[in-house]
């Protein structure tokens, strides 16, 4: 685990990142944090998954997306 400071983060609190391990079923779930590092920008919230696609929305400037769940590494600890 990791603790990072998301400096632009809504909150501006710290956070624990951990690794996502697809092969150990540890995956991002609806409402998880996500970044490609570990406390580095942008960090998204997962909105919605289907298939191996993620619906993510950036809390900081309120921009929604699609993008590829596999390109982020890291995901808030709950």
């Amino acid at each position: 685990m990791i603790r990072m400071m998301a400096l632009m983060h809504p909150a501006s609190r710290h956070l624990d990142w951990v690794l996502i391990d697809p092969k150990n079923g540890q995956l991002p779930q609806v409402g998880d944090l996500v970044s490609s590092d570990a406390g580095g920008m942008p960090v998204y919230r997962v909105m919605a998954l289907e298939d191996r696609q993620a619906r993510l929305r950036d809390d900081l400037h309120g921009d929604d997306r699609v993008m590829p769940l596999g390109i982020f590494r890291w995901k808030a600890a709950g």
